[in-house]
């Protein structure tokens, strides 16, 4: 009964990384390519 405890826990791990991550990852390729527009 020790299984289905930390499978949980690392779904949410793995739910909280993507909720911080994605919008993260998308602000720094917005920033990438406004910096690539703005010195070209």
């Amino acid at each position: 009964m020790t299984e289905p405890a930390p499978r949980r826990r690392t779904a949410l791990l793995v739910a909280v990384w993507l909720w911080v991550g994605l919008p993260f990852a998308y602000g720094v390729a917005e920033l990438v390519r406004k910096v690539v527009q703005l010195f070209s």
